[in-house]
């Protein structure tokens, strides 16, 4: 049997709040969405850890964050681990990873420089980005956009964005490698901020509203201490809030679907057979929820649940939705036992192939880490290691150096009632 091919398509800071086929209809993600019409849905996916370094460390170890050693931002994998382009490459897969990195130690943007396993002709991290454009476009890019207005005046065009480039990247790939077996891999920044789109995108959300639901009115009663230090540093401590209104974030989120659309529809008329596409994000954002905005250390749904889908080759599952509650980790094991590869013992997932076969678990759970405390986002704080552990419908977050957390997410989805010291739950049983 000839190797399948692997695309493994990202996005940073959309939860699956904001794609719509997990709900929120009033948004317009129409190419993320057919991912499941055409394959899998994994209804609760979470991610190891909700702040990008950490998070993407689990995605290409397979490995919890505290173990890799990036378990905050800005810190790289230690060298003795391997990530998913060496493992593919280490059996002759032509692999390619075009777009943000955030793990090699250095600064948001990278060091320009192709780690090893990926092909360096198809390497574009945020320096590579940089580097293409002038030092006035660099400092409008990172400053200068915040606004419609702004976007207008600039006359900003989809060919200045970064996630324009990394399809063209990606595009190239898949026509210069079309017939060797191949890993690729694209990583937008978008929707993450600045949320630079041609001000088209924007404007469609100009007016609209994103509804933080009663969690807008969270007195943190019962909670821990730094959830309400985290709402006064935010935008959102009013109670009277019960809506963000972000049209550059929406738009954004709008725009990388019709770039992740390119990308499908370019594997689509190319007819690659047996080949996957695999699609999630890092984390979410908060949005307002909870009177808080970004994400840190905080496990609120917001920013812990994310999208994951896999559109398996012509003849596999379709209009699939599994409710296993599972993680990053899950994704590389997962793709080593489709292409037929042994896991190995050091990776923390486990293969989702089971699931989609039908089988069905009580034990599965998913569990999710913070280790560096903050309270605006993921600056300066200390040490406040957090564990997190979703399973049939239950979420339990602890809290070493605070108040834990238990909610029922089931009966109260917008996790307002702690029911840590309810003696009801003192014991969960596997059938609750």
């Amino acid at each position: 049997m000839n190797k399948p091919n692997f695309i493994f398509i990202m996005t940073d800071t959309q939860g699956s709040n904001v794609v719509g086929c997990y709900g929120n209809k009033n948004l317009s993600t129409p190419n993320i969405d057919k991912l499941v019409q055409n394959g899998i849905k994994f209804e609760n996916a979470y991610t190891s850890c909700p702040v990008c370094t950490p998070a993407r460390a689990a995605i290409f170890t397979g490995i919890y964050p505290s173990k890799t050693g990036a378990f905050t931002n800005n810190l790289s994998i230690t060298n003795d681990i391997k990530t998913m382009g060496e493992r593919f490459s280490d059996k002759g897969y032509k692999t390619a990873y075009t777009g943000k990195w955030h793990l090699d130690g250095h600064d948001y943007f990278g060091t320009g420089k192709c780690p090893n396993g990926w092909d360096p002709d198809y390497w574009y991290d945020g320096k590579n980005y940089l580097d293409d454009l002038s030092d006035e476009d660099i400092k409008l890019w990172r400053s200068g956009l915040s606004t419609i207005e702004d976007l207008k005046k600039n006359n900003i065009k989809k060919e200045f964005t970064w996630a324009h480039k990394i399809s063209d990247k990606g595009i190239k790939f898949l026509n210069n490698e079309k017939n060797k077996p191949f890993l690729l891999v694209l990583s937008y920044d978008e929707p993450h901020h600045p949320s630079t789109c041609p001000p088209e995108f924007a404007e469609k959300f100009k007016e609209y509203r994103y509804d933080i639901s009663s969690s807008g009115e969270d007195n943190f009663n019962n909670k821990p201490k730094q959830h309400l230090e985290r709402a006064k540093c935010g935008d959102n401590f009013d109670k009277e809030n019960k809506y963000t209104n972000n049209p550059l974030y929406f738009g954004a989120n709008s725009f990388v679907d019709m770039e992740i659309g390119r990308i499908i529809d370019e594997v689509d008329n190319l007819s690659m057979e047996n080949t996957y596409i695999i699609f999630t994000s890092d984390h979410g954002t908060m949005l307002g929820a909870h009177r808080m905005n970004e994400k840190g250390s905080v496990m609120y749904e917001e920013i812990t649940h994310i999208p994951l889908f896999i559109r398996e080759p012509e003849g596999g599952n379709t209009n699939k939705i599994i409710t296993t509650p599972v993680n990053h980790v899950d994704i590389l094991p997962t793709m080593l036992e489709y292409a037929g590869l042994k896991k190995v013992p050091i990776l923390d997932g486990e293969s989702l192939i089971p699931f989609i076969n039908g089988i069905e678990s009580n034990n599965k759970c998913s569990i999710i880490e913070f280790t560096r405390h903050t309270i605006a986002h993921d600056g300066h704080g200390g040490f406040q290691p957090t564990r997190c552990i979703v399973k049939n419908n239950f979420k339990l977050v602890i809290n070493l150096l605070d108040t834990d957390e238990l909610y029922n997410l089931k009966n109260d989805p917008t996790e307002m009632d702690n029911l840590i010291n309810n003696k009801k739950y003192i014991y969960i049983s596997s059938s609750d």
